[in-house]
């Protein structure tokens, strides 16, 4: 253990006890700041898969034991051998044993579900080309695979408070050194002053490039901020030494960078590259042609009345039309049950309906009430201008106070980089109908962006069940 002497103490543990002495007191400075986690991580990860081996191995003998009366019974030993294995291959490879799994109760325990069903559907693929399926019990299997889950789940929740004990809530010692640059606050992390330490990144001098190399001794990740002219010998200080480090720059976050490319004799910063890859585009389109087209034909009779109804009532034409803003910030022709009078129609959306709104017809004030006039737009998923989820379509005249959409928020743009959608993560927590202030556009917005990020097909499925719930709102005049 390494000490230096310091007039001040300035370094900062990670939970924030550290702090300054009194000025002129002698307080010393041990290195490295904290113990190597690496050891400790990798502990972590043995004592997860051998909690998740007995959990398979025990949920598997007291099925086959209360099921089939014997606990050692040959089925039920060949499944444990083949399925165990095929677990442990399938959690590494979906990362149920990583620092996000040490942390996260929720990212661990969805990991080895995930596991539990890669490695049930190659059980069955093994068991089918070898010809052992018939020997497996089906019941047996099913009841085994429900107890392991539970037990997982279980195990995952039991183990975590220890293994949160041994490596700290991030799993990871962070380092942040301030060389002058922008503030920076990390949790859980170490920070330190190179004034206060004398530090510089001094490529010339073996010492100095020693003492750095101490206060980042078992750090997994380091980060600096500095002015931008010392970037480069922090940058070079990082690159020799066998760190995770990191340079603040202020404008990555201004920009919304993603990541960094290099070409022929220049470098970029990467800011877009699309929410959805090919394959998640391909999923998500088939679960929106499915969805769409199983739902147009079961409910054509309700749109077939409720068409008859518009008409009957003024004569007037059915559906309505309007541009919207969609996908590449491409317009697109929306289609919508027709709700007001021919004469008041508002094609641009400049003015949102109310409460009392005299332009809306009678049957058009249910339609409203009850989401049916959005129904038309099932046609527009089938054509491939929405989604069934995604972020809304709004009126290109739409007002947010006194301001327009893009005007009040410039991040607005970042919602048509998906297709917009019939319904949405901002729709089911009610963040719909009249904006009539500038906070009820950024609210939505805020979802909406939520919703970009990440996408998944599970997620998809829950925002539409739960559109079941806030169909008839208080919201739709």
């Amino acid at each position: 253990m390494t000490t230096l002497q310091r007039d001040r103490e300035t370094v900062t543990s990670p939970n924030g006890a550290g702090g300054e002495a009194p000025a002129g007191a002698k307080r010393q400075l041990r290195l490295p700041l904290a113990p190597s986690l690496e050891k400790r991580r990798l502990q972590a990860y043995l004592l997860l898969m051998l909690i998740d081996g007995l959990v398979i191995v025990g949920a598997s003998l007291l099925v086959s034991l209360l099921y089939l009366g014997n606990a050692s019974d040959p089925q039920t030993l060949q499944q444990i051998n083949l399925y165990v294995p095929l677990y442990w291959g399938a959690a590494l490879m979906l990362r149920a044993y990583s620092i996000q799994a040490l942390t996260s109760l929720r990212y661990s325990q969805s990991r080895s579900m995930l596991a539990m069903a890669s490695a049930l559907t190659l059980m069955i693929f093994v068991a089918f080309f070898t010809k052992s399926s018939e020997h497996f019990s089906r019941v047996s299997t099913v009841t085994i695979l429900v107890v392991v889950a539970a037990g997982l789940a279980w195990a995952r929740a039991v183990t975590q408070p220890i293994i949160r004990s041994g490596c700290g809530p991030t799993a990871q010692n962070v380092l942040v050194i301030d060389d002058g640059g922008s503030p920076v606050r990390v949790p859980h992390a170490w920070h330190i002053d190179t004034r206060e330490h004398r530090l510089r990144p001094d490529r010339n001098d073996p010492h100095m490039l020693d003492r750095l190399g101490m206060f980042m001794t078992n750090m997994d990740r380091v980060i600096v901020t500095c002015p931008p002219a010392r970037r480069k010998d922090w940058a070079l200080v990082f690159k020799g030494s066998n760190i995770c480090g990191e340079i603040v720059d202020p404008e990555v976050q201004e920009l919304g960078v993603l990541g960094a490319g290099r070409g022929f004799g220049f470098g970029s910063l990467v800011v877009s590259v699309g929410p959805l890859g090919l394959r998640a585009r391909a999923v998500k389109r088939a679960i929106d042609v499915l969805i769409a087209g199983c739902a147009t034909l079961a409910l054509a009779p309700l749109l077939s009345v409720v068409a008859l109804l518009i008409w009957l009532e003024d004569r007037g034409p059915v559906f309505f039309l309007q541009q919207r803003q969609g996908r590449n910030n491409r317009l697109f022709w929306i289609y919508k049950f027709r709700s007001m009078r021919v004469e008041k129609l508002d094609a641009s959306g400049a003015r949102s309906a109310s409460r009392d709104d005299d332009r809306i017809t009678r049957i058009g004030r249910f339609i409203r009430k009850t989401s049916i006039d959005e129904l038309p737009q099932l046609l527009n998923v089938l054509r491939g201008d929405m989604s069934i989820v995604g972020p809304r379509p709004h009126a290109i005249g739409s007002l947010a106070g006194q301001k327009r959409f893009w005007e009040v928020d410039s991040r607005y743009l970042l919602r048509h980089s998906l297709k917009p959608g019939l319904t949405g993560l901002a729709q089911i927590r009610g963040l719909r109908g009249a904006t009539d202030s500038e906070e009820d556009l950024s609210s939505r917005l805020q979802a909406d962006l939520e919703y970009l990020d990440g996408w998944n097909a599970i997620r998809d499925i829950r925002i539409i069940f739960a559109t079941f719930a806030v169909l008839v709102h208080d919201r739709a005049f």
